[in-house]
């Protein structure tokens, strides 16, 4: 017998739960997050737990389910690529709620990490990718059209955005979908060429800021593109400082500026930082245990990483270290890399940070396709991770599954 909402009745009589609402899945890794309401109604008796079941097809909600005492509940083991529903029924000491209505549509997606970039006009346009969770050699991706040297990437989890050209290119922005292989589109125009620069997002927008203009001189400004949605780039602000060859990264809410060198080749500690969802300019956040440039960075949710590049002097260049992103303060140290180099690419998922590429400045002229990672909640020396496909310095790096996405 059902109750007033669909759900079981007892022989008793007694009422099961009113259905959850508001049912949000956030894709991840062959699994989603499915977050929801309580309902109000609790019926006879309080709600001792909740299912969450999803489905790949039609009103069949057996592709994947999970289990839990309160939003969100996480359901594992699906198919990455393939688009999902879910629902979520309340479960009370009399019985089951009738069934939530449909979420929207989800795709789970694997962890993936893009390398991309070079200073060498052979290599501009490579990119690779690699799987973070697992360690292993990177795999072609495709080609950037139209890449210029050292350019900048962001992304959200779906889509990649790149930016970088100077007096060697236009000022075109192309983007690609992350879980398809295949060259680069177009995305639109950036505010002023520029290369040199650094790119950081969450899901909704990427930031590039800094780098070389078409005038050779560094600048400190920051500009700004929507990810879903293809057009030109918007001023966002300035940076406190110009830089070139510096280090970015985001949290969901903040995009961080680090380091790098100014117009004059003087090198530079100083940290800024932005709150993303709003345009303006960059306040101050502390400084760099040091001078630094020629890096990248990378972020989990609360902390974010920085390496490896030139460090002080151009002879110490394995020094990474890490901030925590919501308080204003120093960096502080988290390791070594497993080689030194500069101008490497930096990436993360939210729980992994890796480091490829470089110049490991040894005066024979050869570029590094070493890969290493950090595990960014713990401070220690990066491991290896595997090899690139292509060496190459000036390199930039982006994911789907970064710190800014949450």
């Amino acid at each position: 017998m059902a109750n007033k909402n669909g759900g079981f009745i007892g022989t008793d009589g007694l009422d099961a739960p009113d259905p959850p609402t508001a049912v949000t899945p956030t894709g991840g890794n062959a699994s989603v997050s499915v977050a929801f309401t309580a309902p109000t109604d609790t019926g006879t008796s309080a709600i001792t737990g909740f299912v969450a079941q999803v489905a790949s097809s039609g009103d069949n909600y057996s592709a994947g389910s999970g289990t839990g005492t309160s939003s969100p509940i996480t359901v594992s083991s699906l198919s990455n690529g393939t688009s999902y529903t879910a629902k979520v029924w309340a479960i009370n000491a009399y019985g089951t709620s009738a069934p939530s209505d449909a979420s929207d549509s989800f795709s789970p997606q694997a962890f993936r990490g893009l390398f991309s970039g070079d200073e060498n006009s052979s290599r501009y346009n490579i990119i690779e990718y690699i799987s973070i969770p697992s360690t292993g050699n990177a795999t072609d991706f495709g080609d950037i059209t139209g890449a210029s040297p050292a350019m900048g990437s962001a992304a959200s989890s779906t889509r990649a955005v790149f930016k970088g050209s100077g007096s060697a290119g236009s000022n075109t922005i192309t983007y690609v979908t992350i879980a398809t292989t295949g060259n680069s589109s177009t995305f639109g125009n950036a505010v002023e060429q520029s290369q040199y620069l650094a790119g950081c997002s969450n899901e909704t927008r990427a930031l590039f800021s800094g780098g070389i203009a078409s005038d050779n001189n560094a600048k400190n400004s920051i500009e700004y593109v929507t990810i879903a949605n293809t057009g030109n780039a918007t001023d966002f602000g300035n940076m406190t400082t110009v830089k070139k060859m510096h280090a970015s990264l985001a949290s969901t809410t903040r995009g961080i500026f680090a380091g790098g060198f100014d117009s004059g080749g003087n090198r530079q500690n100083v940290i800024d930082y932005v709150t993303i969802g709003s345009t303006g300019n960059a306040s101050d956040f502390g400084n760099l245990t040091g001078n630094q440039n020629y890096f990248g960075g990378c972020a989990s949710t609360t902390r974010g990483v920085l390496g490896i590049g030139d460090f002080n002097d151009d002879t110490n260049i394995n020094t990474i270290q890490y901030i925590t992103i919501a308080s204003t303060g120093n960096a502080s140290d988290f390791g070594d890399a497993s080689v030194g180099r500069i101008a490497n690419g930096t990436l993360s998922s939210t729980t992994r940070g890796v480091f490829g590429g470089g110049n490991p400045q040894d005066g024979s002229g050869t570029l590094s396709n070493v890969m290493d990672y950090v595990t960014i909640a713990s401070t220690g020396n990066a491991t290896d991770f595997g090899d690139l496909a292509t060496a190459r310095s000036y390199v930039t790096g982006c994911s789907n599954c970064h710190g800014g996405l949450g």
